[in-house]
């Protein structure tokens, strides 16, 4: 039988999980025998691939076969060329040094409403910044924008692999085919 693949804009308070206290995928996806590959925290947002198949998801969510992932990334402040050299070099985390990256400022991108929504300073700057890691430690892409002077305010996963956001809304599910 083909495997099942699920792409799921994950809103933003909703845990990668089917069962546990709050908000869970379970108020989202009724589809049985599917689980995350991979995850996202409880306060980040986008794409979520879930499957059915055990070896699809170790093969989308182990970093051995280092599947891009990318993200969009608010970030206080303005990161400067060297703040975003750093990130494409290897940021030194407590956990070691991060593979290289690549990473650009972008504008502002066309999302959904956050709820709640970021917290806006009038005193303070921000930016956003496209950020493609190949990696998954947790939090890494929070930890690295720290890192470099820059801490994330929002942040959207817009893709994995092949497969992205593209057309679905926060909320939203779609079955497509599991092809890698």
């Amino acid at each position: 039988m083909k495997p099942r693949l699920i792409l799921f804009n994950k809103p933003w308070g909703v845990l990668s999980q089917f069962s546990g206290d709050g908000a869970t995928l379970a108020a989202h996806i009724a589809v049985s025998g599917v689980y995350p590959a991979g995850r996202l925290d409880r306060d980040s947002e986008g794409l979520l691939l879930l499957t059915d198949d055990g070896r699809l998801q170790a093969r989308i969510a182990d970093p051995r076969f280092k599947l891009a992932k990318i993200y969009l990334v608010q970030v206080e402040g303005e990161p400067d060329a060297a703040a975003l050299a750093m990130l494409c070099e290897g940021v030194p985390l407590s956990d070691g040094i991060t593979r290289p990256a690549e990473a650009r400022r972008i504008d502002p991108p066309a999302l959904w409403p956050r709820d709640p929504p970021v917290r806006f300073r009038k005193s303070v700057a921000d930016c956003w910044i496209e950020l493609t890691i190949r990696e998954g430690r947790n939090r890494q892409v929070r930890r690295m924008t720290a890192a470099v002077g820059h801490p994330t305010l929002r942040l959207v996963r817009w893709q994995v692999g092949p497969w992205s956001l593209a057309g679905l809304a926060s909320g939203q599910w779609r079955a497509v085919d599991a092809v890698l």
